[in-house]
């Protein structure tokens, strides 16, 4: 469930986290780099997340602009979700946070 509180803040790094925090948002959108996938696919590439939690999280990123879900009026029902261009915009900064956790020191 999303806080408003941190989406609405004056502070920028706040509503940032708002929009990506938690441990899903940018797996999701990682695995969306470079295809459109069907929801199937995408519980499938992701077994450890509930399929309530990433309906919810894709829900979310939708409304945030980040996510494009795409229903085809066909039987049976088939919906698609990709990336849009602002969500395209933060695949080098999430590449730059697994390069940065790549060269953390070992413990």
């Amino acid at each position: 469930m999303r806080d408003t509180a941190f989406c609405t803040s004056a502070c920028s790094m706040t509503r940032t986290m708002g929009v990506l925090g938690g441990k899903w948002k940018p797996i999701i959108i990682t695995q969306l780099a470079d295809r459109r996938v069907r929801f199937g696919q995408l519980a499938q590439r992701m077994p450890l997340i509930s399929r309530k939690v990433l309906t919810e999280q894709l829900k979310e990123l939708e409304e945030d602009g980040i996510v494009r879900r795409e229903a085809f009026a066909e039987l049976p029902p088939r919906v698609e979700y990709s990336l849009t261009m602002y969500g395209l915009e933060l695949l080098p900064i999430l590449a730059q946070l697994c390069a940065w956790h790549s060269a953390a020191p070992a413990k």
